[in-house]
């Protein structure tokens, strides 16, 4: 089956090779334009172009995949299906109909579970025990379509969202070729999803990712974890802004929440339940350091996270 494929994160890069080590013919891929990154703001392609190109994949750069030469491109390239994995940017009808099978996208959750941009982190966020990755066909609808494959995943007491994507990421790979297999033999349906227990991962803000001492230890690790390694778990102490990475549990409960003691190998904070303690903090505009190596280069601190 020849195949267009769309994606821009490294997350979509095993789907990626993934295909290029199929049956399946990759005959160009679809990605988001090049962006400024890094300290130099200098353009660099995406992780999926990187890729495509060390295959000599034709890489297609559309502003908006609305773009009526894109869109003359796709119909020249003539894909039986489009898999799509963490693209970056809306389908829209004009594109959905031009390949026979239609656009059948690798999505990180078992849905209808957090439908958006950031279903890993939430799902974290939330508490989640398992999780997944679905595989359906692509609707104009934000994850709405048909589900045509589906694997679970549990959730790791130390998993971040980084851990938990790139686990996903490999195993998701195979349930999307797999899916694709069966679409060109024709033994495989799609099942519409549930209409209860929809639940929705929009994009995290870096408001989103404050951190709550009023909330119980076990809420605000998973919350940490969630939002490692990006956007980041941040808190203020006084004026001073630092990025907090995973930490540990204690069974204790001696501070009130947020209120936080330096010693001189620890750096204990208090939640609604016990304290916990930080490990890797980032204060504003410096290097991860030990959070003990950090209180201790502090000039009387405030007693609280604010």
């Amino acid at each position: 089956m020849r195949v267009v494929f769309a994606g821009t994160p490294q997350t979509a890069v095993p789907s990626l090779e993934a295909l290029v080590a199929s049956r399946h013919e990759v005959v160009a891929v679809v990605t988001r334009p090049p962006a400024r990154s890094g300290r130099g703001r200098s353009l660099a392609d995406s992780p999926v172009a990187e890729a495509a190109a060390a295959h000599g994949i034709e890489v297609l750069t559309p502003v908006t995949p609305s773009d009526p030469d894109f869109l003359e491109r796709l119909r020249e390239l003539a894909p039986d299906c489009c898999p799509i994995v963490a693209y970056g940017a809306l389908i829209r009808r004009e594109a959905l109909d031009i390949p026979e099978y239609g656009w059948v996208n690798l999505h990180f959750s078992v849905l209808p579970a957090w439908r958006g941009a950031a279903p890993v982190q939430r799902s974290i966020m939330a508490g989640d025990e398992v999780t997944g990755a679905s595989v359906f066909s692509l609707t104009e609808g934000l994850d709405e379509g048909p589900v045509l494959g589906v694997l679970t995943e549990r959730v790791r007491e130390d998993d971040t969202a980084g851990t938990l994507l790139e686990r996903l990421a490999h195993e998701g790979a195979g349930l999307l070729v797999d899916a694709l297999d069966h679409i060109e033999i024709g033994d495989i349906a799609a099942h519409p999803q549930p209409e209860d227990n929809i639940s929705h991962a929009p994009k995290l803000t870096t408001e989103d990712a404050r951190i709550d001492w009023d909330r119980p230890a076990f809420a605000v690790d998973r919350h940490v974890r969630g939002c490692t390694p990006a956007p980041g778990a941040w808190s203020e102490l006084g004026d001073l802004r630092v990025k907090i990475e995973p930490f540990g549990m204690t069974d204790e409960n001696t501070l009130a929440p947020g209120h936080v003691v330096f010693g001189k190998r620890e750096v204990r904070v208090g939640t609604a339940t016990t304290d916990v303690l930080l490990g890797t903090v980032r204060p504003h505009g410096r290097k991860p350091m030990a959070a003990a190596d950090w209180g201790r280069g502090l000039s009387d601190p405030p007693a609280a996270f604010a």
